[in-house]
């Protein structure tokens, strides 16, 4: 039913192959178009998007210096992961 495809990658305008068993894949999960960007782009798009910066804050509530995902402002509390968890119950 599905046949290997050249497709270029939308990042670095190399071909690449879409096989038939991607395809399939692509099917089974519901996706209905097919990928823009080469395995090895996707690979470093995915790694970049993983990568966070972490911000380094005192916990408002027991005073130890923990890291957050996030650049706080002054004027709200931040936490540390055990004190966050108390005050979200």
């Amino acid at each position: 039913m599905y046949q290997d495809k050249t497709l270029t990658c939308r990042d670095c305008q190399q071909e690449f192959v879409f096989s038939a068993g991607e395809q399939e894949f692509y099917a089974e999960k519901g996706f209905t178009n097919e990928p823009a960007r080469c395995p090895a782009c996707r690979a470093a798009r995915k790694r970049r998007n993983s990568e966070r910066r972490m911000y380094t804050v005192i916990c408002s509530d027991c005073g130890i210096e923990t890291e957050v995902p996030f650049n706080p402002s002054s004027d709200r509390p931040v936490y540390c992961s055990s004190c966050f968890q108390k005050h979200r119950n």
